[in-house]
């Protein structure tokens, strides 16, 4: 009975389509070209994964959501392209000095190969200490222990490691697509909205559509009427660079190296842990997102669940942190436009 209600709704499905000219997602592996895919609370059970998995793509797959960076939605995108002006995104190497959670502080050697000839410079550092990708093999489903696609901790390290979802599959691949700036710091400002960005400050869904509004953009996907296109790529700009810059070099050392506090001590202002970031972030389709925080969300979380674990382990969605967002909001505010062609190269490491 069970299959015969699952032939008749794909059959349903099959008739929209027609009348509709879209292409529904509904076999896995789901087709990046498709037009129309299932919104969170539609998702299908995928047997061995944890509920909430959109493991869609195919057991072999290792890039998730930026399977939706396709050929034509890239030459799309870069009718952005407008005025030609490139605005970096990265911080310099050793910014911030001391990396947040304590991490490795970034080290340069200058190597003599030949006095006054030549140089080679040797680089020491963390990669998640300053601008970075968050691979998927960085955090897991903690309830299953389970990275993106069902990948383990011991594919990562030990005898049977191997390169599944390696951050490298992104690199081959590559990120180019549309991106939107939500420019939250500069709306919080407007609205007499006082936080410290190295203070925890939840961001929730709603500030961040009347963000939205207040540039311009309906930030609902264009499925339910929004600007938000399927592929698109999402920055949020919290203003911790904006902070950093004012904080004495003692402040952000301590800021960074902050422990204990019934937690690991780090506060940082992000996104909200609550279900309508969760629909949102998944059912727009997002290939990736990104921020200018050291955790995106809301740290540390108020929930018994992180927003890492939904966007790296269970719907494979590569996650930005700590990207310059200021040069790019000053330009995105001259023009008047908050959408623009994005392009970043990851790590070409195996098995990172």
């Amino acid at each position: 009975m069970t299959e015969q209600k699952t032939t008749a709704s794909q059959r349903l499905t099959q008739i929209k389509d027609f009348l509709t000219m879209n292409k529904t997602a509904t076999t896995i592996p789901w087709d990046p070209n498709s037009t129309k895919f299932p919104t969170r609370k539609e998702l299908p059970k995928i047997e061995g994964a944890p509920e909430d998995a959109a493991w869609v793509w195919g057991a072999d797959d290792n890039i998730g959501r930026l399977n939706l960076l396709t050929p034509s939605r890239v030459a799309a995108a870069a009718k952005e392209i407008r005025t030609g002006e490139i605005v970096p995104v990265n911080l310099p190497l050793n910014v911030p000095t001391q990396p947040a959670f304590g991490r490795e502080t970034f080290k340069h050697e200058i190597k003599i190969l030949a006095e006054n000839v030549a140089y080679d410079d040797i680089y020491h550092l963390n990669t998640q200490s300053g601008t970075q990708w968050d691979g998927f093999r960085h955090f897991a489903h903690i309830p299953t222990g389970n990275f993106y696609n069902g990948t383990k901790g011991s594919d990562i390290l030990g005898p049977s490691a191997n390169n599944k979802c390696s951050i490298h599959h992104w690199a081959e691949h590559g990120i180019a697509g549309r991106a939107i700036l939500l420019d939250y710091r500069a709306y919080a400002h407007s609205k007499g909205i006082v936080y410290d960005s190295f203070e925890h400050h939840a961001i929730t869904y709603a500030e961040l559509a009347a963000c939205g509004k207040a540039q311009g953009i309906d930030i609902r996907p264009a499925a339910q009427g929004g600007d938000v296109h399927i592929g698109d790529i999402l920055l949020i700009r919290s203003g911790w660079k904006e902070t950093y810059d004012r904080k004495t070099p003692e402040e952000r050392s301590a800021a960074g190296l902050r422990s204990g506090d019934g937690h690991d001590g780090q506060k940082w202002a992000g996104v909200a842990q609550e279900e309508e970031i969760l629909d949102w972030l998944h059912d727009s389709y997002f290939a990736a997102v990104g921020g200018d925080a050291p955790a995106f969300e809301a740290w540390p979380t108020q929930k018994p669940w992180h927003v890492h674990e939904y966007i790296l382990a269970l719907w494979g969605m590569p996650l930005g942190e700590m990207l310059d967002l200021e040069k790019l909001a000053q330009k995105c505010r001259e023009r008047g436009r908050w959408t623009f062609f994005f392009t970043s190269a990851p790590a070409n490491c195996p098995g990172k």
